[in-house]
């Protein structure tokens, strides 16, 4: 009897615990929140000034909704941050949507920006394809652009406990490497330019990057790649 007792009190309880974990607002504006959150951790990484926006980096997703609502509207998502080393050239993340990313698109992202002369970098974050004819429009633009799929943005590969640490080496530090080891950055293991982790810093070819393992199989070990 008391056994019984016991279950029916802990099966009364059940509901109220397990809906702490459901998610009872939209699925797009989740999706935006993290990706979001992704982009300016990378923005962070790569050294861009995100100090107006570092307290988003740690809001919840309840904080997002109350900021931005279940449906977020893009153009409050978008962000544009300088360059702390160089303040007079900026970034711009621009959420593009769900809608056909085609050239009458990439036409109207490209207007948006034309007054924007600080811009050096432009970041298109997708949620389909980029036809062929508009990539080939984006060629046009005057200043570097990339673009993300939402999805690769929702979880920060940098931070899972098996990637190593990738350092970015400046040219001073790229110069001094060579030097040291007398050799040439085609001699040094290569990292293609399309790779995750290029992709994530923003990396350009001829950059080396100092990649720091740490594990009970190689202990500490430091290789580098030379983004080709």
């Amino acid at each position: 009897m008391e056994m019984e007792m016991e279950i029916e009190r802990v099966m009364e309880n059940v509901p109220s615990c397990l809906s702490s974990f459901i998610d009872t607002g939209s699925q797009e504006s989740h999706r935006y929140y993290l990706a979001r959150r992704t982009t300016l951790e990378m923005l962070r990484d790569r050294g861009y000034d995100v100090s107006a926006s570092v307290n988003e980096i740690g809001l919840s997703l309840q904080g997002f909704r109350s900021v931005f609502g279940q449906q977020p509207n893009l153009e409050q998502l978008r962000i544009t941050v300088p360059l702390l080393s160089d303040p007079t050239k900026k970034i711009m993340v621009y959420f593009c949507g769900n809608g056909k990313v085609n050239k009458p698109a990439v036409t109207r992202i490209l207007q948006q920006i034309t007054n924007s002369a600080d811009l050096h970098r432009l970041i298109l974050i997708v949620e389909n394809q980029i036809t062929h004819v508009a990539k080939q429009h984006l060629k046009l633009c005057r200043v570097k652009v990339e673009d993300f799929q939402i999805t690769d943005l929702l979880v920060n590969m940098t931070k899972h406990v098996l990637m190593p640490k990738h350092e970015i080496l400046s040219s001073v530090e790229k110069d001094k490497l060579l030097k040291k080891y007398s050799v040439t950055e085609n001699q040094i293991p290569r990292m293609l330019e399309t790779d995750a982790i290029a992709r994530y810093y923003g990396l350009e070819k001829g950059q080396v990057v100092k990649v720091t393992t740490d594990s009970d199989v190689t202990g500490l070990l430091v290789t580098y790649r030379c983004v080709m």
